[in-house]
């Protein structure tokens, strides 16, 4: 079985999500170095205090936006495939990992659940005064797509990216952004009231 070369970060990478890089220590320097040589992937994983997550996703070089005289790098990588560690290997510079791709479970979220789901990623957003085009989305990875636009907590985060059923994802992006959004709707009417010279409007 091949070696998936590991970048562990303090990030959960989603499927289908954008994740900028700057790579400046040597060990990651080599480690690109030979997945940009080899059109290959590596994997993310979150990096705990013990060790690693042991769900990851991997993640493919869509573009390098700049090089630097000294071999450090600006890239911009994407997140594909879910991953589980199942042995960790530490013989080169940086580690590398024996996996097994997850794959999803079939069966598709009902149609109230999504909505729901869009709803309050939309209300979020325009909390935020931000906007998204979700026309374009994956529907079958909308959960990611919708997580993955927001600075979610990692631990939801993680455990989204070990769920096997895009019907349980759903209903818990669903039900955790509707838990977020009264305190994001409390800070919003306080940001409004001091633009207004403290006056409730």
């Amino acid at each position: 079985m091949a070696l998936l070369p590991l970048f562990p970060l303090d990030v959960v990478l989603l499927p289908g999500i954008a994740l900028p890089l700057h790579i400046f220590e040597p060990r990651y320097k080599e480690m690109i170095g030979e997945c940009r040589a080899n059109n290959a992937p590596f994997g993310v994983v979150r990096a705990l205090e013990d060790g690693v997550a042991e769900v990851g996703c991997t993640a493919e070089i869509v573009s390098v936006t700049k090089e630097y005289p000294d071999g450090r790098l600006d890239l911009v990588a994407e997140g594909r495939n879910r991953f589980e560690v199942l042995e960790l290997n530490r013989q080169r510079s940086f580690l590398q990992a024996e996996v097994l791709l997850v794959r999803d479970e079939p069966g598709t979220p009902s149609a109230e659940d999504t909505a729901r789901a869009i709803q309050f990623h939309l209300e979020i957003l325009s909390l935020a005064g931000a906007l998204q085009d979700l026309s374009a989305a994956d529907q079958s990875v909308l959960s990611f797509c919708l997580a993955g636009s927001l600075p979610l907590d990692l631990d939801f985060k993680q455990k989204l990216l070990g769920m096997r059923s895009e019907g349980e994802r759903i209903q818990a992006v669903a039900a955790y952004l509707e838990s977020i959004l009264p305190n994001l709707r409390r800070s919003a009417r306080a940001r409004e009231k001091a633009g207004g010279n403290g006056h409730a409007r």
